[in-house]
């Protein structure tokens, strides 16, 4: 199954956090986009990995995604070495997109800014003939996908482009909703976290509209990009 875009996210809702409205644009317009997980989000306070793996799927069907995987990788420990690179490398080949997104370069978690190395490194390798994957009976073939691309998670980075998610910012915020374990309830008897805090999705909202006012609409995501984006049309641009 060839995808046009796979978004890779540390832990389930780091996807829906950071670009849940570019994801539910795209499968609006008809595109192929996975999302892969790379662990469970085990060492979480809230919640655990029976509640997350059905808060997952459930998001997934809000955003209208084609598959999403969990690539089960430990949780706050995972490594970008040759073992973590090789599964990494592996659903690139399987699904082929023609674009990638991954974590924030940084963040205030460690585990983003990781994940979004490991990414990184393996969509390079993936491209090199040599490293040899085998996909359940059948070797694999290299891919390396276009261009590589990484949301905006809590700390701010300064944005290389910026989409618009007006029309998506309902389903966004229906999908972060999903992951009912997380986030605020005034009715739950667990730990509060830095997240579960009220007006943490208060501060997702302010984000958006901020970015949506550098580029004149109410919502928008911020990327930074492993190469500088091009046009091939001036008009193109918002």
């Amino acid at each position: 199954m060839k995808l046009d875009l796979l978004v890779f996210a540390a832990h389930p809702d780091d996807a829906e956090l950071g670009c849940a409205g570019t994801i539910a644009g795209l499968t609006a317009m008809g595109k192929k986009v996975g999302i892969i997980d790379l662990t469970e989000g085990e060492m979480s306070t809230r919640g655990n990995v029976e509640v997350r793996r059905t808060e997952a799927a459930e998001a997934a069907k809000i955003l209208g995604v084609t598959v999403r995987e969990n690539l089960g990788l430990k949780d706050a420990f995972f490594k970008n070495d040759w073992l973590e690179q090789e599964s990494v490398i592996r659903v690139i080949r399987r699904y082929r997109p023609e674009r990638v997104i991954a974590n924030a370069v940084s963040d205030r978690h460690p585990d983003h800014g990781r994940a979004s190395r490991l990414v990184r490194q393996a969509v390079f390798m993936a491209g090199l003939k040599k490293i040899i994957t085998i996909d359940g009976e059948e070797e694999q073939m290299p891919f390396r996908p276009m261009s590589t691309y990484h949301y905006i998670q809590n700390d701010y980075i300064e944005p290389d482009f910026i989409v618009d998610i007006s029309d998506q910012w309902d389903k966004k915020i229906v999908a972060i909703r999903a992951f009912g374990s997380q986030f605020y309830d005034p009715d739950s008897k667990e730990p509060e976290t830095f997240i579960s805090k009220s007006d943490f999705l208060v501060f997702i909202e302010a984000r958006a509209r901020e970015l949506g006012h550098r580029i004149g609409v109410d919502y928008a995501e911020g990327f930074t990009s492993d190469k500088k984006p091009g046009v091939k049309d001036l008009f193109d641009l918002i």
